[in-house]
This record gives C-alpha cells, structure tokens and sequence, in this order.
C-alpha cells in the first residue's frame, strides 16, 4: 500500500529530515584518522537525543539479517557498499567512508546517506563520489509528476553504467513516511515508463549505491548485514528523502 502524504505530513517529514542532516553532520564532523566508527555513532546518537527522535535502524531487523541491527547509522568503509555495523575499527589515512542514517520524529522519518573520504584521498575514491552523487541528482531530477519509478531507476543507471560502475541488484531506494521502508520499490537500475506513477505526495528514498569494480555481485559479511564488493573495489552510497511535488522534487533531508 503506498500512501500520499498531505502538505501537513511532508512538514512533519522536513523536520525529521532535518535531524537526518544534523546527524549525519556529526558524524562526518567526528570522522578522522584513529577515530573508531562506534564514535561516529555515538555523535550521531547525541544528534537524535538532543532532538527528540527516535533511530528507525537501531533494532531493525529485517528478513535477511539474522540480528538486530545494533547502532543508530550504518558505516561503510572501503569496499563495503552499505549497512555496515559501526564497531572498533579505527579509520585510516585515505578511506572512503559510507554513513546511512534514519531519523523519526513525531511519527514520521527521514532517511539519508553520505560518502566521503578521511585524511589524504584517493583521486578514484573522489570521482566515485561525485559519479554516484551525479547518479543520485539524476534519479531525484526524474521525480516527477507524469513520471514513474522506472524512470528514477533509469536515470540512476545510465549514470552509472556510463562511468562503467557496478550497482547491487538486490538493493535500492523505498517508499518512505511512517516507517523507515514503504512501498514502493525504487530499483537502481530499470526501464523508463516502467513502474508505479509518480504523483504529488508521493515521498522515496531514493539512494544509489555504486561499486567502482563495475561488477553488480556482492557477499555478506559474517555480521549479516555488511555487504561487500566481491571484487575488493570500492563503493560509494548517497541518499536523500524526497517528495514528488507539483513544482517538481523537494529534497526532505537537507540542513
């Protein structure tokens, strides 16, 4: 069941997509050389205190993980594409880092991604990110009325397979509101005019997740939840909420 959202909810959905923001900002802020990942969690669990929000992801569960998700951001780092567990391991001059944070807030939730490196970057690591940064402007420019999910998913493709980068098949955007996933689906990868339509009220999370090896396949790690190149090459995650509008897309979960 998809549901459209009134202007009433889409407010209510800007705030939380405000403490998305503000969380994530924190954990960046924390990222540095010899600084543990469970630390750029606990900047981001500060962040939700402070605002009165609730983590969709601490204690997610859902069908494939055999535990519950234990921390309030998944950290990404290196060849992890997404969900990773943030635990003791110290960052390291040169690694690209993956932060995925939720936030709800009176009733309703943000959801939203960030990739960047820590110390000296790697010039590979930075066009990953603007490559999959691109790919996600392009998906979020699709949202429109008259459009339809496929046209979201093939905007998200081109972009990446022009930049020959791989995408997990299995994973990609979601209906958003009351909970942290919702109908519908948004694949990042599809054919235009495809899909359910796009109508005003309509909100999506919509995140490419980009894997600089240009393989589509991945493994998951012992935790359950980590998922990882097969290829030992790098990944990138971006995401935002957004609504389809009348005016076009309005972005939820900026600052």
């Amino acid at each position: 069941m998809v549901e459209i959202k009134t202007g009433a909810a889409l407010e209510a959905m800007r705030e939380a997509g405000r403490v998305v923001a503000k969380a994530l900002a924190a954990a960046r802020a924390a990222a540095a050389v010899g600084v543990r990942l469970s630390e750029l969690d606990e900047a981001a669990r500060a962040v939700l205190a402070e605002s009165g929000a609730r983590s969709p992801f601490l204690g997610y569960q859902p069908s494939f993980a055999p535990v519950p998700f234990p921390a309030v951001i998944c950290a990404s780092v290196n060849d992890a594409v997404a969900h990773g567990i943030p635990g003791a391991y110290r960052l390291c001059d040169g690694d690209l880092v993956s932060i995925d944070c939720g936030a709800e807030l009176g009733g309703w939730t943000g959801d939203a991604a960030i990739s960047f490196t820590v110390g000296t970057p790697r010039p590979a690591d930075l066009e990953l990110i603007a490559v999959t940064q691109q790919a996600l402007d392009a998906g979020i420019a699709a949202a429109t009325t008259g459009h339809r999910i496929g046209d979201i998913s093939h905007a998200i493709s081109t972009v990446a397979r022009k930049a020959a980068c791989g995408m997990p098949a299995d994973f990609g955007g979601h209906g958003i509101g009351r909970q942290m996933h919702e109908d519908p689906h948004v694949p990042n990868h599809g054919r235009p005019g495809r899909g359910f339509p796009l109508r005003r009220g309509l909100t999506l999370a919509i995140e490419p997740m980009l894997m600089a090896g240009g393989r589509n396949d991945y493994y998951t790690d012992p935790d359950g939840w980590t998922l990882r190149t097969t290829d030992g090459s790098r990944a990138a995650h971006i995401e935002h909420t957004i609504a389809v509008t009348g005016d076009g897309p309005r972005i939820l979960t900026l600052p």
